[in-house]
């Protein structure tokens, strides 16, 4: 039922502990579960590996993560290019064998993981084709292609901004700075309350070891007329036109950040709409490349505005007055989101209109947020709040099916169910259009009623799932197994993206001090 592939079965002695992926085995009859995972992050500037055990434990009727462990992290290499289009898949798929060999493994040997293609990276005209080969090189994978709203999220996650938000209490920002883009999350009690991306990285200009420009972004030629600059292919980018060319981006990156009105030319470079409560944080924290040089971590170069774009917003980001934390990850922060397995069983009391929409695998999950206590639902807050979770995720047109987690409190009176089932259909609308079930997970025991409801009051004609007794939240990714005879449940396979938890976030705090008299920050 559980489809996990090609890992033997060994038990480990003394502690019980088990190594396991035989596909007719029950998770349910262990009690700690170990899985290798693979997490892939191919991005406009660099793309590394890593591959991490991780360790999950039953607790009641599910497993939760007790351990993550890295087991070996590839070097990190500049994204290579065959032309100013095109990503290098040969190259890339000698770099994963390497680093397979490097850390004395095969791809049999990996149970899950997630492949990203982020940034610049992801819009170039093969990268379909490039996840593909990873995909198929590297073991079995939650498959991830990220948007920008997704790639922020996990950005923030990654980079212990999330955790941060929920420690200290307060409004954390996550600017995740990287070749091609710049993402900015602001994190309040652990969710992200507001995104948005911008067209700002380091390696909108790209020039060899004698600032020869080999390549230059649609974005750069924007900023570079900004600057009364006309650069091309082959001309010497000079180090004043460099700082200038910095300083503009990080201009546009800073009025991003802090302004709630901006102005044409910053509006223009916008890849999500602008931050809805633009504001000054308690605090920020950097990810990505560019936060390597933000936090003394390297000072090498690598042939673009790293280091000038670096300096250049963290003298903004002084004069503006917030501290800055250090990241838990940086250029990692997106990668060390390799998937996570946990597995929950569903409760009795639940509804599918035909055993044959059973097994889903790797089903997005999104989570609306509506006054679930409302004694009066309402559906059209419901559907929007559905709407919204979708453009988060990048799924609002309906070309994959998602699965619904919704949080329940008060009785399960027909108008409720009414509202709710309306709702959830009006939001989901271009899902459903396409053909995909409504599949819908909660945490309370109304699966039953909410699934039958849908269809015999709604009228719907899609496949429907609908289950309960599951804790899950955004950003998992689900599979359904067949129903259990026994139980009359379904096992759900929960692969989330594993990111650091509160306990290993740091609670360093200080103000970013100036390069040229403070010298290294505390990290």
């Amino acid at each position: 039922m559980i489809d996990v592939a090609n890992i033997e079965d060994e038990t480990a002695s003394g502690g019980g502990r088990v190594f396991f992926s035989n596909t007719s085995r029950s998770l349910m009859e262990e009690d700690v579960v170990e899985l290798t995972s693979v997490g892939v992050d191919i991005g406009s500037s660099t793309s590394h590996l890593a591959i991490s055990k991780i360790t999950l434990e039953r607790l009641d009727s599910s497993y939760v993560i007790t351990g993550r462990e890295v087991l070996h992290e590839s070097n990190i290499m500049l994204t290579p290019y065959r032309d100013t289009t095109t990503i290098d898949a040969d190259a890339l798929g000698v770099f994963i064998d390497s680093v397979f060999r490097a850390a004395g493994m095969t791809p049999d040997d990996i149970d899950t993981g997630a492949l990203i293609l982020t940034g610049v990276a992801v819009r170039r005209c093969n990268a379909r084709a490039v996840g593909e080969l990873f995909a198929g090189q590297a073991g079995k994978f939650v498959a991830v292609s990220a948007g920008d709203a997704l790639e922020t999220v996990m950005a923030a996650y990654g980079s212990g901004a999330i955790a941060l938000s929920i420690r200290n209490a307060n409004t954390i920002m996550n600017i995740d700075m990287g070749g091609g883009t710049t993402k900015i999350a602001v994190c309040r009690a652990g969710d992200v309350v507001a995104l948005t991306a911008i067209d700002v990285g380091a390696r909108l200009f790209v020039f060899d070891e004698d600032r020869v420009i080999l390549r230059i972004e649609d974005a750069g030629h924007t900023i570079a007329a900004e600057c009364g600059l006309a650069l091309q292919i082959g001309a010497t980018l000079v180090p004043e036109a460099a700082r200038a060319l910095a300083s503009r981006l990080a201009d546009h990156l800073f009025e991003t950040i802090s302004k709630a009105t901006l102005s044409p030319t910053s509006e223009a470079l916008l890849r999500l709409d602008p931050l809805s409560n633009a504001g000054k944080p308690d605090a920020v924290t950097f990810s990505g490349g560019v936060s390597e040089y933000i936090y003394d971590k390297t000072k090498s170069a690598f042939g673009d505005l790293g280091p000038e774009l670096a300096d250049e917003i963290g003298a903004r980001i002084d004069r503006w007055g917030v501290n800055v934390e250090p990241g838990r990850e940086t250029i990692r922060a997106t990668v060390i989101g390799a998937s996570q397995y946990t597995v929950q069983v569903s409760g009795s009391t639940i509804y599918l209109s035909s055993n044959a929409v059973v097994p889903l695998r790797n089903v997005a999950v999104v989570a609306p947020a509506y006054d679930r206590f409302a004694d009066n639902l309402d559906a059209d807050e419901i559907a929007a709040a559905v709407f919204a979770s979708l453009r988060k995720m990048d799924l609002y047109s309906g070309h994959l099916p998602v699965a619904v987690c919704l949080k329940w409190a008060g009785s399960a009176t027909f108008h409720r169910l009414h509202a709710l089932g309306t709702g959830l259909v009006a939001g989901l609308q271009n899902v459903l259009r396409q053909g995909h079930p409504l599949v819908v997970v909660t945490d309370s025991d109304i699966g039953g009623l909410l699934g039958i409801h849908c269809r015999e009051e709604l009228r719907l004609d899609n496949p429907i799932i609908s289950i309960d007794g599951i804790e899950l939240k955004e950003f998992d990714f689900i599979d359904i197994g067949e129903m259990l005879k026994q139980t009359g449940a379904v096992p759900v396979v929960i692969k989330s993206l594993v990111f650091p938890n509160e306990s290993e976030t740091t609670g360093w705090r200080s103000s970013r001090t100036a390069r040229d008299g403070g010298g290294k920050r505390a990290l």
